[in-house]
């Protein structure tokens, strides 16, 4: 029987050591991330652009494990930010010589964008180009006339355009292709599958894991893959059925290794987990398995339940890739039953299934962007927690906190719970961040001659930040909090900095802003998670709907 919630224990070391163990691709990113922020503190350096910082953490939100997405996001971004740089240049018309114009416009303006980021399919970038807007009015608050301010506004599009140009450039020639990283994803499934075979009680959670993620994903990489001619459209229908089979390949392992009757002697285990070794390796070549040939012993002699895991993994190897004429799925991402692969590896059995539900395209807006009190209410709870920060260090005349402006933007999340939740990472992060960025300005910056020396500083901080931020989700938090306060602790200017005031005053901004935003959050309109999770059950109780009126094969 399951342990309630609250009876669970909370992640120890151990927990954490393997929340931080290393998989396929994750080395990779993390490289490509450091990567891209060493270059982007090589371009700041040399062309003294301010808020180098800023330019560097803003890699993190640009990139994604494929190219094509990267690319995709980073162009979008681009021309949104150049958008918006010329809705403020319009706006500081009327308002950069009126203190209290501008402070207007920064609310109405971050409320607006906000409102947008939570209705819309602009949720990725939206706070950023919120932060964006309300950073530039601010700066062009402090300049004495019209030509610096067009200046500044040149460096607040450099700001963004130089680490999205190399993002841009680094993707496009090292990043993988789609087609390789779902060729990736699917080797490694067989591998888990076929080791749960052998040692089910050693992959018990990483099989439960798996199965959990669904294959969503792989499926987005596989239509991504035709968009850079990484596949060709033939081969989809056949890859879209390896995800299947995959899947229920998946299904069958851990139903083996979570019944006693189910597991498989070694004779029948060790030709599937070769077999199963052998088509990974054929995936991860860029190619898929056709024509399988299984041989397995008599299955007379298994017990019922191992008969029925044997026969179902014989059926799906050996038509892995074969695209039936009536194939039925019960919702991408969601988990086949027995009845499906059965069903779906037997064409001289035809079945009627029940219809599935009409999908709707779903346009730039949310269907309930404009009749869900929510998204109001967090664009409301952003703004005030931002114009609090913003009005805090302008009145107290302490520029160095200012990062607490930008932190609200960065850190802002849509229910009570994720507040909560991330609160403790957050801080985590910043101290960590904090300690790492204040040692290297200590023991490591007064002996870095050159900008190469500052490059291969950051390169190391940020491989370690992207290390844990693109990792699991459960600590990812805590790799973009370092990732923040180590490059607004390294990053001063255009040439090495030894300044441990701003370290300090930018550590503190960062420190306040998670706290406004958490005061805010939790006090004002706190939003429960409960009605994602009614909407998820009801989603899921649809799906098991359509599996109970399958027909048994």
């Amino acid at each position: 029987m399951a342990q309630p919630a609250g009876d669970l224990a909370r992640p120890g070391p151990a927990d954490i050591l393997k929340l931080l163990a290393p998989y396929p691709g994750r080395a990779a990113m993390a490289t490509r991330i450091a990567l891209i922020c060493a270059l982007t503190a090589f371009v700041t350096s040399a062309y003294g652009t301010p808020e180098a910082a800023i330019s560097a953490y803003v890699v993190f939100f640009l990139n994604r494990p494929d190219r094509v997405l990267s690319v995709v996001l980073g162009s979008a971004l681009m021309v949104l930010v150049t958008l918006m740089i010329g809705l403020v240049t319009v706006v500081a018309m009327f308002a950069l010589d009126n203190p209290m114009w501008r402070v207007a416009c920064i609310t109405g303006l971050s409320f607006g964008l906000l409102f947008v980021t939570s209705a819309s399919k602009l949720r990725p970038v939206g706070a950023i180009l919120a932060m964006i807007v309300g950073f530039a009015l601010d700066e062009l608050g402090s300049v004495p006339f019209g030509e610096v301010a067009t200046r500044a506004l040149l460096y607040v599009w450099l700001m963004v355009a130089i680490p999205v140009g190399i993002s841009i450039g680094v993707n496009l020639l090292i990043a993988p292709s789609p087609r390789k990283l779902a060729g990736r994803a699917l080797a490694k499934r067989l591998r888990l599958a076929a080791q749960s075979l052998v040692e089910p009680e050693a992959t018990a959670d990483e099989l439960s894991a798996c199965l959990r993620e669904g294959d969503a994903e792989i499926g987005t990489w596989l239509k991504l893959s035709v968009v850079d001619g990484s596949s060709v459209r033939g081969d989809i229908g056949p890859l879209r059925q390896a995800v299947s089979s995959t899947l229920a390949i998946l299904v069958a392992a851990d139903l083996a290794a979570s019944e006693p009757s189910g597991r498989l002697p070694a004779s029948f285990a060790a030709p599937i987990a070769e077999t199963l070794e052998n088509m990974a390796q054929m995936l991860e070549a860029g190619g898929y398995p056709v024509d399988i040939e299984l041989k397995l012993p008599n299955v007379a002699e298994l017990t019922p339940l191992a008969r029925v895991v044997v026969e179902d993994l014989h059926d799906v190897i050996t038509r892995f890739a074969v695209v039936e004429a009536q194939t039925d799925v019960a919702g991408e991402g969601q988990l086949e039953t027995n009845a499906q692969a059965e069903a779906r590896t037997q064409p001289q059995v035809e079945t009627k299934t029940a219809p599935a539900p009409e999908s709707k395209r779903g346009g730039f807006f949310l269907p309930d962007a404009f009749t869900n009190p929510e998204h109001v209410r967090y664009a409301l709870k952003t703004t005030v927690a931002a114009m609090f920060c913003y009005l805090l260090y302008s009145q107290i005349n302490w520029s160095g906190i200012h990062t607490c402006f930008i932190t609200v933007y960065m850190v802002s999340l849509g229910t009570t719970a994720e507040t909560v939740e991330k609160m403790t990472l957050r801080i985590t992060g910043c101290l960590v961040g904090a300690v790492l960025g204040i040692g290297a300005i200590l023991f490591v910056v007064p002996m870095l001659t050159s900008v190469v020396g500052l490059m291969a500083l950051v390169l190391i901080g940020a491989w370690l930040s992207a290390w844990i931020a693109f990792g699991s989700p459960r600590i990812a938090y805590v790799g973009f909090q370092i990732a923040l306060v180590f490059f607004m602790c390294v990053l001063q200017g255009a040439a090495p900095g030894y300044d441990l005031t701003l370290a300090r005053d930018r550590t503190i901004g960062i420190l306040i802003g998670n706290v406004v935003v958490y005061l805010v959050f939790t006090r004002v309109w706190p939003v429960t998670v409960a009605a994602r999770i009614d909407a998820g059950l009801a989603a899921l109780r649809q799906q098991w709907e359509r599996l109970a009126a399958l027909p048994d094969a």
